[in-house]
C-alpha cells in the first residue's frame, strides 16, 4: 500500500495544491495497488490509459491555477453508472458488451469537477443482493478478515465493489447506489462511510434502473468529510431526470465540525429487534453516549410501522424491477441468444442473461402486479409505504433533528454463508435500512467499532429530507469518537 493511497480526498486536495505530488503520480500509485489486489475482485474493468490521461489534464489545470473541486482525485465507478465508451453492464451477462455512447449525469458531474476514473467496480447483478455474490463476474471479497481466521468474507451489497475498493485503498472514493441499503450496508461491513442522499438529490439519468422510486446514487468514502466533498459534486438537478429535485446543493463540508449541542436525536424503539447481537446493542448504546457527551439530547421515539417495511419493500422493489428489466430482450443491445422465432429469442436471451436472484425478483414482481394480486399485494404495500413515511414526518415535526440506529444486524458474514439459507435470511440484512428508501429520506452509515471478531460495525443516522448536512455534522461526532478503521493488507 503506497503512502499516497493512504491519503483522504481532503488530504489529496491539499497535497496537489501544495505540489507535494502530481495527479499522475497519485494515479499511478492507485493503479499499482489495484494490480496487486485483483484477488479481491473489486474491479470488473480497469481503465489505466483513461485515468492517466485525465490525471495529466488535472496536472495541467493545477499548474495553470485553474483547479476544480475534485481535481486529480482518483475514483472508482460502480458498474451501474453508464460511462461513455466504457464497459457498463450492471454486472449482468444480459448487457454483455454494452458500452454506452453517453455519460450518466452523476459521473459527468464528477468529471466536470476534475475527478479521475480508475475503472468500473463490481456489484450485485442489477444491484439485487446484499453480499455482492450475484455478480456475473464473481463475488467481491471483503478486505477484512475475522481475527485468527483466513476465511473470506462478503463486503455487503449491492455496492460491494465500491466499499471493498475504498477500504482496501484501491480508490480514494467511489460512486454507489442505494435501493434498500446498498450503500450503507456494505459501508458498515467494510469500515467505510456511505451516504444514501434524499431521493431526488442526485440524478438517476444514466444509472441502470432497479426500482425507480427507490434508487438513489451516493458516495462511499473513507471519512465523513470525504463523503461530504463527493456528494456536493455528485448532486444536481437534471432536466433528463424528472424525479431530480430543484433544491440548492449546499457546501456539505462546511457543516463538519459544527456543534451538535441542543440537537434532539431520536432512538426508535422498533429498531431494537428480538435476537439482536449483543455487539450491535452495545454499539448503539455507545453511539448514544457519544452524541449525548457532545451536547445532544437523546429522545426515545416510535416508528410504529417499521415492522411492515421489509415485506412491503420486497413487494414494491421487485414489482418495479420486473417492469424495468422488461427492456432486456436481446433486440437492441447486449446479449442475444437465437431462437426459432422472436419469442424464443426473448426467452433464450433472458434465461441465459439473467442470474438466479434477478430471475427470482422478476418473478415476484410480475406476480404481485398480475391481475387478481395487484390490490392484495402491490397496492397494499404502497399504502404501507405511505404510513412509514408518515411515521417519520410526525417524528421530525415533533422536533427530532436526526435518528440513530444500527446500520446492520451483524458484522460481515462468510462467502457462501447464505448459500443454503432461504432468500429471506439474506433479505433480513436490510432490516435497518429499507425504511429510509421507502420514505425517500437521507441516511448515512459511519464506522463506529469492531465486533468481537475484529470486524467493522457501523451506526446509521437518518435525517430530514434534503438535510444531508445534518447527517455529516452528526456523523463527524461519531467518527471523532470512534476513530477510523483500516483492514490489515493480506491480499
Amino acid at each position: 500500500m503506497s503512502d499516497l493511497t493512504g491519503l483522504t480526498i481532503a488530504e489529496i486536495r491539499d497535497g496537489l495544491k501544495a505540489g507535494a505530488f502530481s495527479a499522475k503520480e497519485l494515479t499511478r500509485a492507485y493503479l499499482s495497488s489495484m494490480a496487486a489486489a485483483r484477488n479481491l475482485n473489486a474491479y470488473i474493468i480497469e481503465t489505466p490509459e483513461k485515468a492517466l490521461a485525465m490525471a495529466a489534464e488535472s496536472d495541467r489545470r493545477i499548474a495553470a491555477g485553474a483547479a476544480r473541486p475534485l481535481e486529480g482525485v482518483p475514483l472508482g465507478i460502480k458498474d451501474l453508472f453508464c460511462t461513455e465508451g466504457v464497459h457498463s453492464q450492471a454486472a449482468s451477462h444480459v448487457l454483455d458488451g454494452f458500452k454506452p455512447v453517453y455519460e450518466s449525469t452523476v459521473t459527468a458531474n464528477l468529471w466536470a469537477g476534475g475527478a479521475v476514473m480508475l475503472g468500473k467496480l463490481n456489484m450485485d447483478e442489477f444491484a439485487m443482493g446484499s453480499s455482492n455474490e450475484t455478480s456475473y463476474y464473481g463475488p467481491v471479497v471483503n478486505p477484512w478478515r475475522a481475527r485468527g481466521s483466513n476465511a473470506p468474507l462478503v463486503p455487503g451489497g449491492s455496492s460491494g465493489g465500491s466499499a471493498a475498493a475504498v477500504a482496501a485503498r484501491l480508490c480514494a472514493g467511489a460512486t454507489a447506489t442505494d435501493t434498500g441499503g446498498s450503500i450503507r450496508q456494505p459501508a458498515a461491513f467494510t469500515g467505510t462511510v456511505g451516504i444514501k442522499p434524499t431521493y431526488g438529490r442526485c440524478s438517476r439519468f444514466g444509472i441502470v434502473a432497479f426500482a425507480s422510486s427507490l434508487d438513489q446514487a451516493g458516495p462511499i468514502a473513507r471519512t465523513v468529510r470525504d463523503a461530504a466533498i463527493l456528494l456536493r459534486s455528485m448532486a444536481s438537478v437534471d432536466a433528463k431526470d424528472t424525479t431530480s429535485a430543484d433544491v440548492p446543493v449546499p457546501d456539505y463540508e462546511s457543516a463538519i465540525g459544527e456543534s451538535i449541542k441542543g440537537l434532539r436525536i431520536g432512538i426508535p424503539r422498533e429498531y431494537r429487534m428480538e435476537g439482536m447481537p449483543a455487539a450491535i446493542e452495545l454499539l448503539w448504546e455507545r453511539g448514544k453516549e457519544w452524541l449525548s457527551a457532545a451536547g445532544a439530547a437523546i429522545v426515545d421515539i416510535s416508528l410504529p410501522h417499521t415492522k411492515y417495511a421489509l415485506p412491503a419493500y420486497y413487494i414494491v422493489a421487485p414489482a418495479e424491477a420486473s417492469s424495468n428489466l422488461a427492456r432486456y430482450d436481446g433486440v437492441r443491445y447486449g446479449l442475444r441468444v437465437p431462437g426459432d422465432d422472436v419469442i424464443a429469442m426473448y426467452e433464450n436471451t433472458r434465461a441465459a442473461g439473467f442470474g438466479k436472484e434477478v430471475k427470482r425478483r422478476i418473478l415476484i414482481g410480475t406476480y404481485v402486479l398480475s391481475a387478481g394480486y395487484y390490490d392484495a399485494y402491490y397496492l397494499r404495500a404502497q399504502k404501507v409505504r405511505t404510513l412509514i413515511k408518515r411515521d417519520f414526518e410526525e417524528v421530525f415535526a415533533a422536533g427530532i433533528d436526526a435518528i440513530l440506529t444500527p446500520a446492520t444486524p451483524t458484522a460481515a458474514f462468510g462467502l457462501e454463508a447464505m448459500a443454503l439459507a432461504s432468500p429471506i435470511e439474506m433479505y433480513l440484512n436490510d432490516i435497518f435500512t429499507v425504511t429510509v428508501n421507502m420514505a425517500g429520506l437521507p441516511g448515512i452509515a459511519v464506522p463506529a467499532g469492531l465486533s468481537d471478531e475484529g470486524l467493522p460495525l457501523g451506526l446509521q443516522l437518518i435525517g430530514r429530507p434534503f438535510d444531508e448536512a445534518m447527517l455529516f455534522r452528526t456523523g463527524q461526532v461519531i467518527e471523532d469518537a470512534a476513530g477510523r478503521f483500516t483492514p490489515v493488507p493480506w491480499w
